[in-house]
Order: structure tokens, then C-alpha cells, then sequence
């Protein structure tokens, strides 16, 4: 046992202090491992002791061809950092972030810790009992909750030092998982890179049962009558259509508000019903106004004014967007965004298109849906509703969700008496602190 020999060493002789180098646990790029230290010897002379075991030596001697002459096979972990340089490539898609990593792992002073049955972990400099977890195994770091550093409890951002012992605290618990704020102080790019990746798969994973949810709650309501295996083969065909490439990457695109429910929808109403294909796909949907009565913004029909009007959920237009007009088989008008996804479709019938503007005289009210990504903290709820309050606007409803990592989603349907109040909002909510992105949304699905 070569660490056991040089705690030998260095009981009987104190080590010169920056002389230890570990080459077993990282051994040169011709595989030579040896564990060298300088000790203050008989005499106060500086000793150069060097330790490793036989087929080390064979190999230090006559390199890395007598070494698999003398021993066939490679002891599982012999090769451990060949094994971290692919795991950053695998981890890795972009060859700078490999780069970036790989660098960091190279470039650095390194400490040694040591597991509570004597296995020794080598770790950079600054390292963590975060970086010590995720280095014995990934679940050990997802379901870390606490460590002891020489019996003694201590801060997960507390810094290693070489010979502590370090014994890892996890839970069992279904909700164990990790902290965005371990990466402000991670310093191994595998404990980086796995913390990323479970906010990712945790992300979507949320967006994928989100998604799923708002589409089948869409499809009941369209009274389509789809269930089970038909039902998915469409939503996978609507799903082609809008390049995803699979049913999941559907549910998680409209999950994460990339795509609406009522667009996905309206494309499955029209494979299910070819013979209203060319209907305006406002009158497809449920007969759920957009707006309620009051909050109807006024809308102008070149030379038809006694035509009824109404406004299209799918694109959901107000005031100030760019619109066009689409005669319906009832003989109303249906107003869209001049951008809406559907007029691609609709415009094969050209000669029900429209000109339509919205009236100049003003007055009335209209209703959109705004979204807010932020980070939870005491008092978010307050001052956005205080932002939307000082502008004159009225909350109509609201909703918000807090995720496991502390993120927020709030929705808010917001009535405003002028499109310059819509910007100034998400302008404002924007500047709050701990908001990252606030957005109008083209739909409340």
C-alpha cells in the first residue's frame, strides 16, 4: 500500500511542505505513477523519498510495454483519468466547452481527501465535499445533503484540505436533488457538468408533463373524440409538421410556450375534419371568447361595417399588432395577427381575405396574457402586481409556479386601455431585480 508507506515516511520524517506529487492518482502521460515526497531527514538534510509498487517500477524502468508484459490487464480505475477525459467528451457536444473543461481539470494544485473506509480522491485545489460527493458518484452528489470534514459537520462550500476525511450526508427522499448555488462554488468540471444536466432533464421534464397536459385538455375540449394510440399518431403527425421529431418533443415544446396548444389543435382538427380544412380556424375552436364582451377592442371592416367581428384565440391580436381580416363560413369576420402561424393555410383561399385596421377613435379596453420568468424570492409576487398597478392596469387573473430549483413562472391576463402601457409593462418587469425574461404571451392556453 503506497499511501499507507508514506504515512509511514511521514511519521518518522516531516515533509518539506510543496515537495508531495501524486502520480498514482494522475499519473504523466506515459503512464508512470510513483509517489514522491521530500522529508526533513536524519541531520536536517532534505530527503527525496520515492514510492510505488513493483510493475510500477518495471514500468518507470522500461516503459509501458514492460508493463503489460509483467501484469495482463489493467486494474479497474488504473486508467482513471484516460476514463475523465471521456467522460468530458461525452459530456461535452461543443469542443470549446470540452476544451474549457479539460483545462480545468489539468491546470491545478491539487489536495487529497480521503473517504471514511481510506479510498483517496484527488480533487483541485478549493475543492468542496460538493466536488469530493460527485467525484465518489453522481447519485452521491444529486442526493447530497451534508458532509463531516474529520468528524466534524460542516458548509458544503467549505475548501479541502489534503488528509481530511471526508464522510457524505444523502438522503433517501424522492425530492433530494441539487442546489443551483453549488455552482458558484464547484470547482471539478464532472460536478459542474452534472448539476448542469439534472436542472436540464428536470427543466424539461416539467415543460414534457406541462405540455401533455394543456394539449390533451385542448383535445377533450375540441370534443375531436381522439383517445389512446389514434390520438397520439395524430399529435405525432401535427408534431412533423411543426418540426419536432417526436410526441415528447411536442408536449415539452408547448410546455416551455415555444408553440401554443390551440395552434397544435387547430392543425389536428384539420386532419381529423379535411372538409373544414379552409375554415377559419377561430370558428373551429371552443366558443370561448378571447375577450369578454367589454374588453372587445374595436376593429374596422373596409367597406362591410355591419359585418360581425370577433377575435382569433389562436394569434390573439390587440392593439398596435399588424392584422388582417378572414371571412368565415358563418359570414363574420375573424381578426389575426398579420404573423399568425394559421394564415399560411388560410391563405389558399386568398378571396376571403380581408383588409381590416383597428379604429382610430380609441377607448376601449383590451386583455393579453403576460409571462414572467424570475427567481423566487420574498416579495416577487409584490412588485410585479406593484409594476402593473402603477401603470393603470387591471390583473384579470393570475397563476405562478415555483419549481424545485427556486425558478418562477408567473402568468398574469392583464387588461390595458393602451398598447404603449403593454410595452412600458414588460419593459419595467424586466428591470425588476431577479427577473430574467417577461414576455407577451399570443395565447392564456
Amino acid at each position: 500500500d503506497c499511501y499507507g508507506a508514506l504515512g509511514v515516511v511521514h511519521t518518522l520524517w516531516p515533509p518539506v511542505h510543496g515537495r508531495f506529487k501524486d502520480y498514482i492518482a494522475t499519473p504523466k502521460f506515459n503512464l508512470y505513477q510513483s509517489l514522491h515526497t521530500t522529508v526533513v531527514g536524519p541531520a536536517g538534510k532534505p530527503l527525496e523519498v520515492q514510492i510505488r509498487t513493483r510493475d510500477m517500477h518495471a514500468r518507470a524502468e522500461r516503459g509501458v510495454a514492460a508493463h503489460w508484459g509483467y501484469k495482463e490487464g489493467a486494474a479497474p480505475g488504473e486508467l482513471a483519468w484516460m476514463a475523465d477525459i471521456h467522460f468530458l467528451r461525452e459530456t461535452y457536444d461543443n469542443p470549446e466547452e470540452f476544451l474549457a473543461g479539460l483545462k480545468i481539470d489539468l491546470y491545478r494544485d491539487e489536495v487529497f481527501a480521503v473517504t471514511p473506509k481510506g479510498k483517496v480522491l484527488t480533487l483541485p485545489k478549493g475543492a468542496t465535499p460538493v466536488d469530493f460527493a460527485y467525484a465518489i458518484h453522481t447519485e452521491v452528489g444529486h442526493r447530497c445533503v451534508g458532509a463531516k470534514v474529520n468528524g466534524r459537520l460542516v458548509a458544503l462550500n467549505t475548501q479541502l484540505k489534503s488528509g481530511d476525511i471526508v464522510e457524505i450526508s444523502t438522503s433517501r427522499s424522492q425530492s433530494a436533488h441539487p442546489s443551483r448555488d453549488w455552482l458558484k462554488f464547484a470547482q471539478t468540471s464532472r460536478a459542474a457538468a452534472k448539476i448542469r444536466q439534472w436542472f436540464n432533464r428536470e427543466r424539461r421534464h416539467e415543460a414534457l408533463s406541462s405540455g401533455k397536459e394543456q394539449i390533451l385538455s385542448a383535445v377533450a375540449r375540441e370534443g375531436l373524440g381522439l383517445t389512446g394510440s389514434r390520438r397520439d399518431r395524430l399529435l405525432e403527425e401535427v408534431g412533423h409538421g411543426l418540426s419536432y421529431q417526436d410526441l415528447e418533443a411536442l408536449y415539452a415544446a408547448v410546455g416551455e410556450g415555444n408553440v401554443s396548444s390551440a395552434s397544435v389543435v387547430a392543425r389536428l382538427v384539420r386532419l381529423v375534419r379535411p372538409d373544414e380544412a379552409a375554415e377559419d380556424i377561430a370558428e373551429l375552436l371552443p366558443v370561448r371568447s378571447r375577450f369578454p364582451q367589454r374588453l372587445m377592442p374595436d376593429v374596422v371592416v373596409e367597406g362591410h361595417e355591419d359585418l360581425a367581428v370577433r377575435i382569433a384565440r389562436c394569434c390573439a391580436p390587440v392593439p398596435g399588432d399588424e392584422i388582417v381580416g378572414f371571412v368565415t363560413v358563418g359570414g363574420g369576420v375573424s381578426v389575426h395577427r398579420a404573423d399568425c402561424t394559421n394564415l399560411g393555410d388560410l391563405a389558399e383561399r386568398s378571396e376571403r381575405m380581408i383588409d381590416v385596421t383597428w379604429s382610430q377613435t380609441g377607448g376601449a379596453s383590451f386583455a393579453v396574457w403576460i409571462q414572467v420568468e424570475a427567481l423566487d424570492r420574498t416579495g416577487l409576487l409584490r412588485d410585479v402586481t406593484a409594476v402593473l398597478s402603477d401603470l393603470g392596469a387591471n390583473i384579470l387573473t393570475s397563476s405562478s409556479v415555483v419549481r424545485p430549483d427556486r425558478t418562477a413562472t408567473l402568468r398574469y391576463e392583464v387588461e390595458f386601455s393602451d398598447p404603449n402601457q403593454l410595452e412600458q409593462a414588460i419593459a419595467d418587469l424586466r428591470d425588476l431585480d431577479g427577473i430574467y425574461d417577461a414576455s407577451r404571451l399570443l395565447t392564456g392556453d
